[in-house]
């Protein structure tokens, strides 16, 4: 049995048994924990190293936009044990950082009208463009990244424990869970709708400028999450969904260094943030593990969402 297989039988174990609320945490790789109650359950990924990367990209033909390079490709390797939330974060765990601090959240969310995209006036997480409210277990949406900077924050503040945004190293590590392929699910374009919830036949839509694969995972827009297969290392909707912020600043080509999984971070203000995964609306080159999205810090969109990191163990 391969290491992946391994660790996605130890992780199906460790959902049959329930998360623990953490007082000290398992770090053996798969386990799952909660430091509340209410906190969202987090998932122990062990360390490695993998490479990072792609040689190559898209080229976008609208005016103004450069061309998406994704490289260059370099081994990164993680020598510290460190957890990623098991889900993205949902519409009810942002409420409750809302009513327990009175954060003003980012409005005027954009929205996709069929044509283009509109700051809609009134548009917020509570009301993200699907032509209904949000549902709790749904992933929260049009949040910004000072947002979920601040969610961060407040979740450390409560718990005593060091919760973050993930890296894009450890994202892109987590996110491939010991894969090799072109995509998180291998290299068939049409092989994913079991794990990730992306732009397929269920959400067919003339009006989008781009091809719907040839799969359906049965999910029109945003899907609750954990309602598709996890990957191998126990982890829900890293591809599709929604675009998870990252700590990272955007810099293309990426800096050959760090290589050790921290973020890339440059001198004084960031311009622009990195975001990963794709969405359930994205092309499908944009949900390779490779792809790095690039969006300013109050960027809002229907489409963009976030997932916690937490420290565990440094080496």
């Amino acid at each position: 049995m391969s290491y992946p297989t391994r660790l996605l039988a130890f992780a199906f174990a460790a959902a049959l048994a329930g998360p623990a609320v953490a007082a000290d945490v398992d770090v053996s790789a798969g386990a799952i924990f909660k430091d509340c109650a209410d906190c969202p359950e987090m998932v122990v990924v062990p360390p490695g190293n993998f490479v990072m990367g792609y040689d190559g990209g898209i080229d976008l033909d609208k005016p103004g936009l450069e061309r998406r390079y994704e490289g260059p490709v370099r081994t990164v390797t993680i020598d510290y044990t460190y957890a990623l939330g098991r889900t993205e974060v949902t519409q009810a765990q942002y409420r409750e950082f809302i009513d327990a601090t009175g954060h003003v959240s980012g409005t005027k969310c954009a929205i996709w009208d069929g044509e283009t995209w509109l700051h809609t006036e009134g548009s917020d997480w509570r009301d993200a463009g699907y032509g209904r409210p949000p549902a709790d277990n749904e992933p929260v949406a049009c949040v910004t990244w000072t947002d979920v900077k601040a969610y961060t924050v407040w979740l450390a503040e409560k718990t005593s424990q060091a919760y973050r945004l993930p890296t894009e190293a450890e994202w892109e590590y987590a996110a491939r869970a010991g894969t090799i392929g072109e995509y998180t699910w291998g290299d068939d374009p049409d092989g994913g709708c079991d794990v990730a919830n992306h732009y397929d036949q269920s959400g067919l839509d003339p009006k989008r400028p781009h091809d719907p694969v040839g799969c359906d995972d049965g999910y029109a827009t945003v899907a609750p999450v954990g309602s598709l297969q996890p990957n191998a290392f126990g982890l829900y909707d890293v591809t599709g969904n929604v675009w998870e912020w990252v700590a990272d600043c955007y810099f293309m080509p990426i800096p050959l260094v760090p290589v050790d999984g921290s973020a890339v971070q440059g001198a004084g203000s960031c311009e622009n943030r990195a975001v990963k995964g794709g969405s359930w609306s994205s092309p499908l080159s944009w949900q390779r593990p490779t792809f790095r999205g690039r969006d300013p810090e109050d960027r809002i969109s229907h489409l963009f969402g976030f997932r916690l990191a937490r420290d565990l163990t440094r080496n």
